[in-house]
């Protein structure tokens, strides 16, 4: 769908770690292999050569590369060029020019400044995305803040504002909008909590940083029984009118046709 179409669960693996990218596809929808922040500068030249010689489904494999001209992007797209891997997620986007020397892949463009957010609808406008997500700590770092929640785990206005921004910007180009990671490991209920929050508002995928997050992200975007049914009596019963109807008490518009069309397509 609009050139993205991975399945709700993408689990970032550090590059450095080629023992984990075949489990990590097999436990998450698609894998992010980091080049990034996961891998510590001294380690990047081994992640490359493991990127290259330990191959798995690029079909489900995002990779993130470094940002965009520093040495390191350099090394791994040179390192890109010898896999069949096209799909990458580039770090700390602030421009649409930035992303000409991506021409060839398919790009998974992460606004993560406070620059990147406010341009995120130039960013999404480029032909070589097909897809943003956005960052909320390094965001609040770029800000000088410290932390993106609040003691109770709810996001800061600051951070709900660059969510909705994004998957605005994503949306209004036909792209596809990726939710954040859930960093508290544990904290299943929040994450799931999220997680249908990003559904029922548009996003995605949900990004994951341990196995353990995949089910409940899944669980999340995976409708119900009674969604499913509900869905498809609302557009058996629209193929009986023409125009605007009640259901239930519910006025029945094309709006809300779309959004039971939404659902049956989160089916498959």
């Amino acid at each position: 769908m609009n050139g993205f179409d991975l399945g709700p669960a993408l689990l970032f693996c550090p590059a450095d770690r080629p023992d984990r990218y075949a489990q990590a596809l097999d436990r998450a929808d698609a894998v992010i292999i980091d080049l990034e922040d996961a891998v510590g500068a001294e380690s990047r030249p081994a992640a490359r050569a493991a990127l290259i010689a330990t191959p798995v489904d690029p079909d489900r494999t995002i990779v993130r590369v470094n940002a965009v001209g520093t040495s390191d992007c350099a090394r791994d797209l040179a390192a890109l060029a010898e896999t069949d891997y096209r799909l990458v997620m580039v770090p700390k986007v602030e421009s649409a020019t930035a992303l000409d020397v991506l021409d060839g892949f398919d790009v998974v463009a992460l606004c993560e400044s406070a620059a990147g957010i406010l341009a995120a609808a130039d960013i999404a406008a480029s032909s070589v995305v097909v897809a943003l997500m956005w960052g909320a700590e390094d965001l609040v770092a770029s800000l000088g803040g410290t932390g993106s929640r609040f003691a109770d785990g709810r996001y800061r206005d600051v951070a709900r504002h660059a969510r909705a921004h994004v998957l605005l910007a994503a949306g209004a180009q036909g792209k596809a909008a990726i939710d954040t990671v859930h960093l508290n490991i544990s904290d299943l209920v929040g994450l799931a909590a999220e997680s249908e929050d990003a559904v029922a508002s548009g996003f995605r995928a949900t990004a994951c940083i341990h196995p353990s997050q995949v089910e409940t992200i899944r669980s999340s975007y995976r409708p119900s029984p009674e969604q499913i049914e509900r869905a498809r009596e609302l557009l058996r019963k629209a193929r009986d009118h023409d125009g605007v109807f009640v259901d239930e008490g519910r006025m029945i518009d094309g709006p809300v046709l779309r959004h039971a069309e939404a659902v049956l397509r989160r089916t498959r």
